[in-house]
């Protein structure tokens, strides 16, 4: 980490003392309604994540808290980060939000922890005013009346308790809302959006990955929480101090440092765009994933035809005029120079949602997208998840091997890139796309995902045969557990790690071997960890990640005991990993073609890359499993405890 910053100076800041010096856990019973406050100490944990596997461990209950630097002078340190075990992945997972631990902040603890289970669909309350105890409530909600009104689902369900219990907060309260996909699946998310005088912003964000919504909902009664407070106490503010520590680090203050770290986010001149959605797409070119993954089977020249006359030229396009001609950006509701949440009057275009429910479902529009994204986000889906759902089910449609009747849709999608209309065809597919989002709701024709996509999908092919289960792609953990992978072409994203879905693996575009890899993903578990048990968003990870050790040690004299402690902590998680050899045909593909197209296109002639090669053309299943191992063997052999 370099040298370590120096420890701050009375003579500078006398509150050291007043700081936080332990972990203040407020535990809920949604059964009972009975409620209380433990305190554990800084050194014995940390943050959200080691604190939140310790409790998840104990109590099997949901944990929701920030780092102990929310409301500090650090940009991006106001996250929420949601852990727990997953319904949807099966283990222990982390999910976090933007922004909405600054409001959390204010109630003047770090954590909420729910045990129990609401008798009824209940909304959680939770006030502070200064000078006051904690205030908790559990109001019964008709819930299914309140996503049915209104904007319908999530956005109901936030302006639902603004209404009926706003008046109660001195300040602007925070709403965390789930969606009917949390009472009818296993992915169903948690989302949250600032608020301002005029109400619920558009701007909202998301605890996505892992079906905490569900876990909320179907394990704990809550379908909301509205919390807020005026608590306030001694954060660290001292700008001056933090410019010194980032000056002897990078020479830089730390609003410069974090404007560079950030660029992407922002815009980025070298690509004439911003954000996920703007430079992913405009870099992607042949590695764009497209039609359900169908386009790893294409030549090059009909993968970048794809990207040239769809995407550059028609969907970033019009992304590039909307919204970055307009500057239409907002930050997830605490100051941050990122600016990272790209809109268009109500949608917000991030890249991976916009992924999923766009080229990979055969959708390049940005009407058609819009309105297939928003119908998932009112529902209150994992959006990655459920967009690869969605893909999948629309192959299976287009290839004959599911009716529409099954699926209680009326249409056959257009997945024929040589006959697409990007206008007409991309709306088409985002009509079919609603129609099966409706389906899984209400449990149309055969489709039944209360028990995830994975079981359905095995359920299906033992009748159908294994063809439907092995056009889709996903990781699969333990019996029941599965994760749609994120949208980068790179094995990476398809590692057995113990937590996936997240960035808890290495993606670059390289081609990496495979035990070196499973080290590399090991590694990135723990560096990821540093920021999420901080709380700091990982778009700063470019000066956090080596900052916040040194911050600690300069705040509290532990910068050890917290590597110590992350490093634990990557291993207790490595010591549940269950993960499953990919079940589908079409996961060990993405990794055959990703090897092919590095040697043919790339000119990589790297000797473990061609012999990996060889090993596939021979034989792709035994090549396949040797693949996964190896990569599960640096996974295990850095991960190990001793």
């Amino acid at each position: 980490m370099g040298n370590s910053l120096p420890r701050q100076d009375d003579s500078k800041i006398k509150k050291e003392d007043n700081m936080r010096t332990n972990q203040k856990v407020l535990f809920v019973d949604a059964a009972t309604s009975f409620y209380r406050v433990n305190r554990y100490e800084l050194g014995e944990f940390f943050g959200p994540v080691d604190l939140g596997l310790h409790l998840a461990g104990k109590f099997k209950s949901l944990n929701i808290g920030t780092g102990v630097l929310a409301g500090s002078i650090f940009p991006g340190s106001n996250r929420l980060v949601f852990t727990g075990f997953s319904p949807a992945w099966g283990g222990f997972y982390i999910s976090s939000m933007g922004g909405a631990g600054l409001v959390f902040n204010n109630l003047g603890i770090n954590m909420l922890s729910i045990t129990g289970k609401a008798p009824t669909p209940s909304m959680l309350c939770l006030n502070r005013k200064e000078g006051g105890e904690i205030e908790v409530q559990i109001h019964p909600v008709d819930i299914e009346k309140v996503w049915n009104e209104g904007r319908g689902g999530v956005y109901s369900l936030m302006e639902y308790a603004l209404e009926n219990f706003g008046h109660r907060y001195g300040t602007h309260p925070r709403i965390l809302a789930t969606g009917p996909a949390s009472a009818h699946t296993d992915f169903g998310s948690i989302c949250s959006a600032p608020i301002k005088k005029d109400g619920v912003t558009f701007v909202d964000t998301w605890a996505g990955r892992g079906g905490f919504g569900t876990k909320m909902f179907q394990e704990h009664g809550i379908v909301g929480i509205i919390y807020g407070g005026t608590f306030l106490e001694d954060d660290f503010r001292d700008r001056k101090v933090a410019d010194e520590w980032f000056y002897d680090k990078y020479n830089m203050k730390l609003s410069t440092k974090d404007m560079e770290a950030t660029t992407k986010y922002r815009f980025d001149g070298n690509f004439e765009t911003g954000g996920t959605f703007g430079v992913n797409y405009a870099s992607l070119a042949g590695s764009m994933f497209s039609f359900n993954y169908k386009s790893i089977y294409m030549s090059e020249e009909e993968r970048v035809d794809i990207h040239d006359k769809f995407v550059i030229n028609h969907y970033l396009k019009q992304f590039n005029e909307e919204t970055i001609a307009t500057k239409s950006s907002k930050n997830c509701g605490e100051p941050c120079s990122a600016v990272c949440k790209k809109m268009n009057g109500k949608y917000k275009k991030d890249y991976e949602p916009y992924q999923t429910m766009g080229p990979l479902s055969g959708i390049f529009d940005q009407r058609a997208a819009e309105k297939l994204n928003h119908h998932a986000d009112m529902y209150g889906f994992d959006a990655i998840s459920v967009g690869g759902t969605i893909s999948w089910l629309m192959e299976c449609l287009a290839d004959g091997s599911l009716t529409p009747e099954e699926l209680g849709v009326k249409d056959i999608p257009h997945f024929n890139p040589k006959e697409f209309d990007v206008v007409e065809s991309s709306m088409h597919n985002a009509n079919i796309g609603v129609a099966l989002l409706d389906s899984i709701i209400q449990k149309r024709g055969i489709l039944d995902l209360s028990d995830g996509a994975r079981k359905f999908a095995q359920d299906v092919s033992r009748v159908k045969g294994k063809k439907v289960l092995d056009s889709f792609v996903y990781t699969a953990y333990a019996r029941k557990g599965w994760m749609v992978p994120n949208q980068y072409w790179t094995p990476g994203a398809l590692s057995p790690m113990p937590i996936m879905g997240k960035y808890y693996m290495y993606y670059g575009p390289d081609f990496v071997p495979p035990r070196e890899l499973g080290r590399m993903c090991a590694e990135r578990l723990s560096g990821e960890l540093v920021l999420d048990n901080i709380g700091i968003c990982r778009f700063h990870r470019k000066w956090a990640e080596e900052m916040m050790p040194e911050v600690m040690g300069s705040l509290y004299g532990l910068k050890d005991q917290y590597l110590a402690s992350i490093n634990n902590t990557a291993k207790w998680i490595g010591g549940r990993n269950s993960s499953i050899f990919w079940e589908s045909s079409r996961s060990a593909d993405v990794v055959y073609e990703f090897l092919k197209r590095k040697h043919t296109i790339d000119g990589n002639n790297d000797s473990e890359l061609i012999k990996w090669l060889n090993m596939f053309n021979k034989d792709k299943k035994e090549a396949s499993l040797s693949f996964w191992y190896e990569t599960h063997k640096g996974i295990q052999e850095t991960l190990k405890e001793f």
